[in-house]
């Protein structure tokens, strides 16, 4: 076991103005990360709406069906677009390029936070995409959308560490029968960051010049880098104003992480079957999330026809419900394991098979729910509030299936997976070039098929139990008991 240094006399005296636990300050520190990462990165879906000129669908479409101006809410028709002239195809382009840098970073970034801790490798990472949505507004104004490409590709680039290094702190933070409410609390920064980047943009869009909404996001990321790097620390035992109670409980729980360790097993992560289902189930995941995190607000304003006030609050109503449904099922899945009504490789894969094949379903009710807009926000609420079960599901199975390589594993299965958001916005794109009800519904149909297939993987082949590589041994065949 690793040397554990002691605490300086002057972190013993701040640890008594803290209430909450560490472990705690940690996580909701870590919610706000993904929060601030997932404002940044939704806020451009909102706002590409009044950047580009408004094309008149309904003649374009030619008796297809289109829905009418929502009269209620004084339809996008009633405000003008505004002056670039990007076709679907562009703006789809400009939406998965995001994805193409958030691959690039994720295995390094899971790399570096095993090695040396998750601290910096996650608040950096936040730092550089809140610089680079801070100037958002003079690379549109004075390169187009070239220059908004290449600067996506840097903001993805940043974001990418932010999930391999929290997994990095949460296996070092986070006993196991906490795992499921405190992981779920942390990944629920996701939802809770898309309902604010998509209400406020619509509020900010409705009130101020589109620019504010870039400039506001950048700002309270900024903020959070500067509170977390004062606050929070790698692990408990380079937190110096830790309660020494807590200390020792989290001692107890989680063996202090030996520097010295084994390099990563990559022969046997890459040979594990388990892991494949992981990344299947990710796939899965990714494909419906980001098709609803880059479209959905495109979907109401250009189908549904909503007016930009009301589009930022339909477009995060979904996420609203998704963000109760990941916490609660966090802590459902908890209490089903501590009482062993299941194993924890069946909680996952329950959880798991609730959050692919119920979102597949109501995806595809909405597209034939026509312009009942009511049903259709329906619809897609259900969606999403079932899709937050995943995070009590295949997202926490990489800190089941390996603490010692949580980061490692949560870099390959979000990498692969975010290849996904460079091919489906862009596909969508190409699929919808008349933003019609029934191209969508073609979107819709892929993205249940691939809901389904590959959630059927997981349920068959993951595994919520510790792997036999979590020991640095560079094979999946497990060790006899002696």
């Amino acid at each position: 076991m690793a040397d554990t240094p002691q605490q300086p006399a002057w972190g013993l005296k701040m640890s008594k103005f803290f209430v909450l636990p560490q472990r705690w300050i940690l996580a909701i520190m870590g919610f706000f990360a993904i929060f601030n990462a997932y404002t940044m990165r939704v806020c451009l879906s909102q706002a590409i709406t009044v950047l580009v000129v408004r094309q008149n669908y309904t003649a374009k479409a030619k008796g297809e069906s289109i829905c009418e101006p929502d009269e209620d809410s004084a339809g996008p028709v009633a405000r003008e677009g505004g002056s670039y002239e990007w076709s679907e195809e562009k703006q789809g382009l400009i939406l998965a390029s995001f994805y193409i840098g958030y691959i690039v970073t994720h295995l390094p970034g899971g790399i570096l936070a095993d090695k040396f801790g998750g601290k910096w490798t996650l608040s950096l990472g936040i730092l550089a995409t809140a610089i680079f949505t801070l100037i958002t507004p003079v690379c549109i104004v004075y390169g187009g959308a070239d220059a908004l490409i290449v600067l996506r590709v840097l903001m993805g680039l940043g974001e990418g560490t932010t999930f391999p290094a929290l997994s990095v702190l949460l296996a070092a933070w986070v006993p196991a029968n906490e795992r499921g409410m405190l992981g779920a609390l942390v990944l629920g920064g996701g939802q809770v960051g898309s309902i604010a980047g998509n209400l406020l943009s619509g509020l900010i869009l409705d009130s101020m010049d589109w620019p504010w909404v870039f400039y506001v996001f950048a700002i309270i990321a900024i903020a959070w880098f500067i509170i977390f790097t004062l606050l929070c620390f790698s692990s408990p035992y380079s937190h110096p104003f830790i309660k020494p109670r807590e200390r020792e409980f989290l001692a107890q729980e989680i063996p202090p992480r030996d520097k010295n360790k084994p390099k990563t097993p990559f022969k046997a992560i890459f040979t594990n079957v388990p892991m494949y289902a992981l990344i299947s189930a990710q796939i899965g995941h990714d494909w419906g999330f980001y098709i609803m995190v880059s479209y959905l607000p495109k979907y109401m304003a250009d189908v549904l026809r909503f007016s930009i006030k009301s589009n930022g609050l339909y477009s995060s109503l979904p996420y609203v419900t998704m963000w109760v449904m990941s916490l609660a099922s966090g802590c459902v899945a908890d209490q089903m394991i501590k009482r062993n009504c299941m194993n924890t490789t069946n909680t996952r894969k329950l959880m798991t098979g609730l959050a692919a094949f119920g979102p597949a379903v109501f995806m595809v009710g909405a597209s034939y729910a026509g312009c009942n807009r009511a049903l259709v926000v329906a619809l897609f609420t259900i969606c999403m509030g079932l899709m937050g079960t995943y995070y009590a599901g295949m997202k926490l199975t990489p800190l089941d299936m390996s603490p010692n390589y949580a980061g490692t594993l949560m870099a390959i299965t979000n990498g692969i997976g975010a290849i996904t958001g460079v091919i489906s916005p862009y596909l969508v794109g190409v699929m919808t070039p008349n933003a019609t009800l029934l191209e969508w519904r073609i979107v819709f149909w892929v993205a249940f098929a691939v809901l389904v297939v590959t959630a059927i993987v997981y349920c068959i082949w993951a595994s919520g139990d510790i792997q036999p590589f979590n020991d640095g041994t560079n094979s999946n065949k497990k060790k006899e008991a002696t």
